[in-house]
């Protein structure tokens, strides 16, 4: 959980036995007021299946006992914080068993009454816990320092957690993982990072775990992208064994800070949702069935690209920009077909259902004799290339991409189509 508060704000403390302090003081205007941050806080809480209660005051010890207390007060000044501890119950709080028999037997039945009774005498007749309780009273109302540690986030993510039982239906997984996605969530989050994979790792009791890799289209942060990925995987896997328990890994982090909102509408949305649908069918076809494309220093077009194993999305407005050694070339059709279509020659002009107008060419491509014949994979070779290309329209208003070849028996060709 501490993990996972990373995402909430950069200063978290652990307190024994299992309570979680987080400093908001300074990122309450980031969430838009205490009300929302709680709220947001209680559901993501919620969806991890964690049992909190939550509450908020001024001081360290104060918002403890008000937590422990059950009564989710959100105390934002020190009047209304000591008003709301004087109304606890000895029993509500964190003493010492033999602390609160004491001062219910000196008649003190709330916070208020014990901190009626004299401080020093107090101290002496708790002993041997008298000198803590009184300071840890004087911590809660704000009349004393109390410096906390803060959590130290270690450099690099690894977080396992025991199931309760072995679980024998991978889809099952899935509540449990959501409490590791939103960790790495948070410690991304505190050190401005983001991942473009990591590793979720089953354990079972009688033999090797199995290793889940995550993928994703670009360096993100995002919980909710993780989970969506997870459960696209976990919902086509199928056990060999029972999981005993889940670790999930991610060591290389790449720097991601914080983008800046857009005035009119999100400018980025359009790359997120091409990033999430990367991810997905990645998940659901296989890594190596989702690829991207990169240009290749090439006149042929069947050479000009190299499939990218890891496609990754550029954020909207972005180009990739021209590659090292890649040549420079006149505008080139989205479509290119996977073998080139021949086209009738009607009185000269090439025909594909009607006549064809050139509109721009010839640009001639002649490249490749020194490869011709060898085998570039999958059955196919390396030819040399000796064409004339065109752009030209067809009958029925489409751009098109042909070609004239030069080489006997000569012939026209569609190549591709522009968008």
């Amino acid at each position: 959980m501490a993990f996972w508060a990373g995402g909430v704000t950069p200063r978290v403390s652990l307190v024994s036995p299992a309570g979680l302090l987080l400093e908001i003081g300074g990122c309450l205007r980031l969430w838009g007021g205490l009300d929302r941050l709680v709220a947001a806080v209680a559901a993501d809480l919620h969806a991890q299946g964690q049992a909190t209660a939550l509450a908020a005051a001024p001081t360290p010890q104060g918002a403890l006992w008000l937590a422990q207390s059950g009564t989710g007060a959100l105390a934002t000044d020190l009047a209304a914080m000591r008003a709301r501890l004087d109304a606890l119950p000895l029993a509500a709080i964190d003493l010492p068993a033999a602390v609160r028999d004491k001062l219910e037997r000196f008649g003190a039945r709330t916070l208020a009454d014990a901190r009626r009774l004299p401080r020093d005498g107090l101290a002496r007749r708790l002993a041997p816990h008298g000198v803590e309780a009184v300071l840890a009273i004087a911590r809660a109302y704000g009349e004393a320092a109390d410096p906390r540690p803060d959590f130290a986030f270690p450099e690099k993510f690894s977080q396992q957690i025991e199931m309760p039982a072995p679980v024998e239906a991978a889809a099952a997984l899935l509540f449990v993982a959501r409490r590791l996605t939103a960790a790495l969530a948070g410690w991304l989050e505190l050190r401005q990072g983001g991942v473009d994979g990591c590793v979720l790792e089953l354990a079972h009791s009688a033999r090797e775990a199995t290793h889940l890799v995550l993928r994703f289209a670009e360096a993100t942060r995002d919980s909710r992208r993780f989970e969506r990925v997870l459960r696209e995987r976990l919902e086509r896997l199928a056990l060999t064994a029972p999981v005993a328990a889940l670790r999930l890994k991610a060591e290389t982090v790449e720097a991601l800070p914080g983008k800046n909102g857009a005035l009119f509408g999100g400018g980025s949305l359009a790359a997120t949702a091409m990033a999430a649908l990367v991810e997905r069918l990645r998940a659901r076809l296989g890594e190596d069935s989702v690829y991207g494309l990169a240009p290749h220093a090439d006149h042929r077009p069947e050479c000009a690209t190299r499939k990218v194993c890891t496609p990754r999305v550029l954020p909207a407005g972005r180009s990739g920009g021209t590659a090292a050694g890649v040549i420079a070339a006149p505008p080139r059709p989205f479509w290119l077909l996977e073998r080139p279509e021949a086209l009738a020659e009607v009185d000269g002009r090439p025909w594909r259902r009607g006549a064809l107008r050139l509109l721009a060419g010839p640009e001639r491509i002649e490249s490749g004799w020194w490869q011709s014949g060898e085998a570039k994979g999958e059955g196919e070779l390396f030819s040399d290339v000796r064409r004339d290309y065109f752009v030209a329209l067809t009958a029925d208003s489409r751009w098109a991409w042909i070609f004239r070849e030069l080489r006997a028996p000569g012939g026209w060709y569609l190549h591709g189509w522009f968008a």
